[in-house]
């Protein structure tokens, strides 16, 4: 059972096609939880309306951290109850056609993280500001170079997590989309194993976008020099290899 969790803040005009587009495109068994900030969320109405005519159970669920995309990220990962989950954002920027591959990269070939990469080999993207773009592939590709984690696309929300990932730390973001960084960031030094998918990321054609780039840039930055800090230590003075697997996913 896959786990599907999805920050939502008046995505009424979207959900209806995301909830298309899930079941359409994604094969392995799956559940979804929304999560929500406030009773009054044009979102909430559309889905209970709908989710009835899908053949995967969907879920509301009220922020438990307070608002804003951060927290609903949280309250999602802290929440969901199988081993393996998705964070997807509800403004179908992403291609799902690729959420199985991910899937299997987990469960069949033993990794803990898979990110969906816009900037490896077969990744695109469409639209967006460009110096968002910009520094987002920059910090992807020159961190993957620099200390060798696996993947190009860092930044990227579109990532699958195993179980073993989330409960093995604890998080620390106070920003907002960068605590998909964080977790990678984490998850590469504490020796999980992370791989990659090529996908492709698509600017939202309805609603207004909620990611605040020079509020959040700051915080981005902080998990940027962490990861390259500590590796540089750990090669200097620890003597351990940060791609060294450290766990395996329970049985």
């Amino acid at each position: 059972m896959l786990d599907i969790v999805v920050p939502v803040y008046n995505e009424g005009a979207n959900i209806e096609n995301l909830l298309n587009q899930i079941e359409s495109s994604i094969k392995t068994e799956k559940r979804l939880t929304i999560i929500y900030d406030f009773e009054e969320d044009n979102t909430l109405p559309v889905v209970k309306k709908v989710r009835v005519k899908y053949n995967f159970p969907i879920f509301l669920k009220k922020n438990i951290y307070g608002r804003g995309a951060l927290n609903a990220i949280k309250t999602g990962l802290h929440t969901f109850k199988g081993n393996i989950v998705l964070v997807l954002m509800a403004d179908l920027s992403d291609n799902l056609g690729v959420v199985d591959l991910m899937y299997d990269k987990i469960v069949k070939e033993g990794n803990h993280l898979v990110c969906g990469s816009r900037y490896m080999e077969g990744g695109k993207q469409y639209g967006g500001p460009l110096i968002k773009k910009t520094l987002s592939r920059f910090a992807g590709v020159s961190l993957h170079w620099a200390i060798g984690i696996a993947t190009h696309d860092i930044t990227n929300s579109f990532k699958m997590y195993h179980k073993a990932v989330i409960e093995s730390i604890q998080i620390e973001s106070t920003g907002g989309f960068e605590i998909g960084m964080e977790i990678t960031v984490k998850a590469y030094l504490n020796g999980y194993r992370i791989t990659e998918v090529p996908s492709s990321w698509y600017e939202r054609a309805t609603g207004e976008s909620r990611f605040r780039l020079f509020r959040w840039l700051p915080f981005y930055l902080k998990w940027y020099f962490i990861a390259l800090c500590e590796t540089w230590f750990r090669l200097n003075y620890v003597k351990l290899k940060p791609d060294s697997p450290k766990n395996v996913i329970p049985k």
